[in-house]
């Protein structure tokens, strides 16, 4: 039944492409950068200029605002079947529930930016499950029921919205900065002393493609688990790329992301400069350190990055895990065996024990 209150939106011509041979919805093939039919294995290229995405200015972007997931829905009138579906209205593309045809919607609103590009899938579903049971049989203290019954299959592939910012920064800076040295008492013991020296500054480095979540859907430390993707190769948003993958507009807007931006820039800023003035000084330690920078020609990307994303359930918890669609990095929690652990500790005392009482033997 429609909503009232939702939106009405249609799919985009362009999403629902239908195979000539048998007739069925063709999918985004990240094997070939394609579409693939499932159904009679038929492909067809998607025509394109392999342009990457434009690097727009930062201060001239009108729509800066954060928008909250479930606050509004719309309905989706699907092109093939002409059933409605109720979607919320930052999704851009997911399948008809009742035909199995791609939805794939405007990718911006009056409120929201378009998608400038898309880093495709290069992993496939079949490689990132094996990717995944390779990474969770490494698991010592993993469950063994979780490595057998965790399914590969499960695997569901998205796009989720990330922003990337360029900028040339300029910092001024000031710290201490100390050397050690040892120095032995009247009494003679050793003592260290460290003689400290005051040093100022300038540092200049160029940021590229400082990489921001621009969604709150999903655990932000979990997803750097899989983190880094190439940025820089991705290519200028078209439907057909995100046909058969959910994917998502941003949550997080512009202006907070740069806040987020900012604070992982000043971070890595703090520690190229503590580096700087250790190797310039030949100094062991560094204290005191005071920052100011300022940012210039800023520019940012709205992208859409691959990824593979699957959970398990154990003991009523649920556990997340994730494949980068682009390198098949994966990441993720596995539950914890206390019986795994516990034989690891005691096998540790065992083994320490024997060490012990056949040093004692040949010492005797």
């Amino acid at each position: 039944m429609e909503h009232k209150d939702n939106v009405r939106a249609y799919t985009k011509e362009e999403n629902d492409k239908k195979c000539p041979k048998c007739g069925g919805t063709m999918d985004f093939n990240p094997g070939t950068g394609g579409l693939l039919c499932p159904y009679c294995d038929y492909q067809q290229e998607i025509t394109t200029e392999e342009v990457s995405a434009e690097e727009l200015d930062f201060d001239s972007v009108e729509k800066t605002g954060n928008f909250d997931w479930g606050a509004e829905k719309k309905t989706v009138i699907c092109k093939s079947c002409g059933a409605h579906s109720v979607y919320d209205a930052l999704q851009i593309s997911d399948e008809c529930p009742y035909c199995g045809s791609n939805h794939v919607m405007e990718e911006k609103s009056e409120k929201t930016l378009a998608p400038g590009g898309v880093c495709i899938f290069k992993i496939d579903k079949n490689q990132a499950g094996t990717n995944f049971k390779r990474w969770i049989g490494k698991k010592l203290f993993c469950p063994k029921i979780v490595k057998e019954k965790a399914k590969p299959k499960s695997f569901r592939g998205v796009y989720l919205p990330y922003w990337t910012f360029d900028t040339q920064t300029y910092s001024v800076y000031s710290a201490r900065y100390g050397r050690t040295r040892h120095v032995r008492s009247k009494d003679g013991k050793i003592r260290t002393v460290t003689d400290w020296y005051n040093t100022s500054g300038r540092y200049n480095e160029f940021i590229n493609d400082q990489l921001i979540l621009a969604t709150n859907q999903h655990d932000y430390r979990l997803l750097s688990r899989v983190e880094p993707f190439n940025t820089e190769d991705n290519l200028i948003y078209k439907p057909e790329y995100v046909a058969g993958f959910i994917s998502e507009r941003y949550s997080v807007g512009i202006k907070d992301a740069w806040k987020k931006a900012k604070e992982f820039i000043n971070r890595h800023l703090h520690n190229e400069i503590r580096s700087k003035i250790r190797i310039e000084n030949r100094a062991d330690v560094v204290a005191g350190l005071r920052v100011q920078t300022n940012y210039s020609d800023i520019k940012y990307k709205y992208l859409l990055l691959p990824i593979w994303l699957s959970s398990f359930r154990y003991k009523d918890k649920v556990y997340e895990f994730m494949v980068n669609g682009q390198t098949g990095k994966v990441g993720g929690r596995a539950p914890v065996s206390a019986l795994r652990v516990l034989a690891a500790i005691l096998m540790g005392i065992i083994i320490i024990t024997g060490i012990y009482l056949i040093s004692r033997y040949f010492n005797m």
